[in-house]
Formats: structure tokens, C-alpha cells, sequence
């Protein structure tokens, strides 16, 4: 057998191999694709989570510091129009911080608005 064969037969394998490795390759890389795909969903997914959340927290935050802040308003008003300082603003901060307490606990759904208890009373015909 002469060198020439030899490089043939040699060339011959070495395509061989090449495309099979060449096809190895492209399944690899199709593969990685579907799996990046997946992982750049559930990042959206995720993402679509936590920004809801972040949300309700910023509003049930604003609610009850609204609460209290128009509690503490009132009562100061009262003080300085009926000259009682400080009781106004001590009984009306009270009343803002139940006021916001329970606003934040009508946002969050743990209690209902009156309206709809009244609904519900007059539908049950209590």
C-alpha cells in the first residue's frame, strides 16, 4: 500500500469522525438551546411573581402609614382649634393606627368590607 492510500484511508476516517462529531455537536447545541429556553421562562415566571408581591407590600405598607398619618393630622388639628393638647392627637393616633390595622387587613382579603357583610346579611334575610 502506497503513502497516497494511507492519507486517503486516513483522510477517510478523519471525515468520518468529523461528522460525527460535527452531528454530536448539533445536538448538543439544540439541546442547550430547549434548556435555555426553559431557564429564560421560568426567569420571566419568577420575575411576573415577585413583582405582585412587591406590590401588595408597598400597598398594605401605604395603608396603614396613611391611617396613621391621617389619625395623627386629625387629632393635631383638634388640638390647635380646641386647645385640649395632647389628648387630641394621642386618642386620634389611636384611632389612625386601628384605622390603618384595619385597612391593611381589608387589602390583604382577611376582612371584609362592611358593604359586603351588609349584602350578605340581607341576602341570608338575617
Amino acid at each position: 500500500m502506497s503513502d497516497r492510500d494511507r492519507d486517503r484511508e486516513r483522510d477517510g476516517g478523519n471525515r468520518e469522525k468529523e461528522a460525527e462529531l460535527s452531528s454530536r455537536l448539533r445536538t448538543l447545541e439544540e439541546k442547550l438551546d430547549i434548556r435555555r429556553a426553559g431557564e429564560r421562562a421560568a426567569q420571566a415566571a419568577s420575575r411576573r411573581q415577585v413583582a405582585p408581591g412587591v406590590a401588595q407590600a408597598i400597598r398594605l405598607g401605604g395603608e396603614f402609614v396613611a391611617g396613621v398619618l391621617v389619625g395623627a393630622g386629625i387629632g393635631w388639628l383638634i388640638d390647635v382649634w380646641l386647645g385640649t393638647s395632647p389628648w387630641g392627637l394621642v386618642v386620634f393616633l389611636l384611632l389612625g393606627f386601628a384605622a390603618g390595622v384595619l385597612n391593611v387587613l381589608r387589602a390583604a382579603g382577611l376582612a371584609s368590607a362592611p358593604e359586603s357583610r351588609i349584602r350578605r346579611r340581607d341576602r341570608d334575610g338575617k
